[in-house]
């Protein structure tokens, strides 16, 4: 899969002035729900008929300065003295007139849905709605209100909206249980394709827990149901007509649907409304770890079974965790009571946990299962600190120059003492400790894994090295326990931890 085939379900745009073809749909009671019978839907008409004046299109304009907006074209490059001048400088750079510099009014089309009539909350994407000056709800009757940007999230790409209540009767939805979806269920979407208002389609679960790579928090619904440009931010119903995702990426060579749409789980969804409801913005929790993948070969190195759970590569000062209570080096498995089958389950059920929440974490230190209580901090904090701590201070120790340092080769890679001519040399932060790797053999099995001069090693095998011989003892140590695999905890030059296998063969 290559990253441009992935789509936003994308709103539609176009240059002020451009056509764009609305059509209504009826709104009526939407007391009638029946459910799809079990060899497939025989007709869905009664359930589109009492869903479909609670979706509405989002319309927004925005104010692009210069030539930059969407389809704009390039002046051409003329020769001097063309009799062409005159005729491309009126087009080109008076076309806007000179107060505005040419600036043009950007539309774009996308779609939503009502939650809460009586407030007159609207659900979206952000990505319909980002930079825009002005945003429209268009309902399935025709009218038409202002709506107002109550917040939004870029992680989840959710955002909403507020309209008058008063200004039109609404009919709202709510959402339903996403985790209780299997894949082969059926599925409802209503959108704006293209701009063509309120549309019905229909298709299966066809996947559940698509990662697409988003975002940090990818957990997508993936559907067969048609959805197009402009479906993005639409609901997907299930067969009680409750939402159960938010319409918003599909893969397409060619803009269009083949089938393969995502939708963001209510699950994840409903949570996100609800903070942007209460606070305008998000309030997750943090456990303040910097986290990697447990490979096969990690596994095997940490003598775990199996390759599951998250790998603690590094704790951020100043943290919920930095107090020791979870250690670098240590592989969580469980978070609260749920399962970490792998890396990225983590991240989502921690920034799902309410902030200041107590929480028990099953990890593996060192080959044995422990549980340990963690009081979470606030991920927005986190952001904060996290970016403090890597824009710090670099400098390094000055000071006379050290005597030439022993080295010693080993897995291809050679390495020294972490002294102050090293520090200079690398640029390596003060307060990094280790043993400096000076050289990687080509084609080694250190090069492999992507190893560089200037990195210190930290770690081997969860034990502390300090010199080239600890280097040395460690991996003879680990050849004598019939290991494949040496695990090594590296730390970059500004501090930054990842473990690494090497092969020892």
């Amino acid at each position: 899969m290559t990253s441009n085939t992935i789509l936003r379900a994308a709103r539609r745009t176009f240059v002020a002035g451009a056509a764009a073809v609305l059509v209504s749909a009826v709104a009526v009671p939407s007391s009638v729900t029946p459910t799809f019978a079990a060899d497939g839907p025989a007709s869905v008409a009664d359930l589109a008929q009492g869903l479909l004046g609670a979706v509405v299109n989002i319309s927004t304009s925005q104010t692009v300065k210069g030539t930059e907006g969407p389809g704009a074209v390039p002046m051409p490059q003329l020769p001097e003295g063309s009799p062409f001048q005159d005729f491309f400088d009126d087009f080109f750079k008076n076309r806007g007139g000179d107060k505005d510099n040419g600036a043009q009014k950007v539309q774009s089309l996308g779609s939503g849905f009502v939650v809460d009539a009586e407030q007159g909350i609207v659900v979206t994407n952000n990505h319909v709605i980002a930079d825009a000056d002005d945003i429209e709800v268009n309902f399935s009757d025709g009218a038409t209100l202002k709506a107002t940007l109550v917040g939004t999230d870029t992680k989840t790409d959710v955002a909403v909206l507020k309209v008058d209540p008063k200004g039109h009767k609404l009919t709202a939805v709510k959402f339903g249980d996403s985790t209780k979806m299997r894949v082969g269920d059926w599925v409802m979407a209503i959108g704006n394709p293209f701009g063509l208002g309120g549309t019905v389609t229909v298709g299966i679960v066809s996947a559940r827990n698509r990662d697409i790579n988003s975002g940090p928090y990818d957990d997508f619904i993936q559907t067969d149901a048609a959805i197009n440009r402009g479906n993005s931010g639409g609901p997907l119903f299930n067969s009680a007509g409750e939402v159960i995702g938010i319409n918003t990426a599909i893969i397409s060579p060619s803009g269009g649907s083949i089938g393969i749409g995502f939708s963001i789980p209510s699950q994840l969804a409903s949570g996100v409304v609800d903070q942007l409801r209460q606070f305008g913005e998000t309030r997750r929790g943090w456990l303040g770890v910097r986290i990697q993948p447990v490979t096969d070969d990690i596994a095997e190195s940490l003598g775990m079974a199996t390759a599951k759970g998250a790998l603690v590569a590094g704790v951020i000062k100043g943290g919920p965790v930095d107090n020791g209570t979870i250690q670098a080096g240590d592989v969580i498995i469980k978070f609260d009571g749920k399962d970490i089958h792998e890396m990225r389950d983590l991240p989502r059920v921690v920034a799902e946990s309410p902030v200041g929440k107590a929480v028990d974490v099953l990890i593996v230190r060192k080959g044995v299962e422990q549980t340990v209580k963690v009081t979470l901090g606030r991920l927005e904090d986190g952001e904060k600190l996290t970016s403090g701590e890597e824009g710090g201070n670099t400098d390094q120790d000055k000071g006379d120059k050290a005597p030439a340092v022993s080295t010693a080769s080993v897995l291809g890679m050679t390495v020294g003492e972490l002294n102050d001519e090293t520090r200079k040399k690398f640029s390596i932060a003060a307060d990094v400790s280790g043993v400096v790797i000076t050289d990687v053999t080509k084609d080694s099995a250190a090069a492999e894994r992507g190893i560089q001069p200037g990195e210190v090693i930290t770690e081997i095998a969860q034990e502390s090295v300090a010199t080239p011989k600890d280097v040395m003892d460690r991996i003879g140590a680990l050849k004598e326990q019939g290991r494949k695999n040496a695990l090594l905890m590296l730390a970059s030059k500004t501090g930054e931890l990842r473990f690494v296998t090497i092969r020892m063969d």
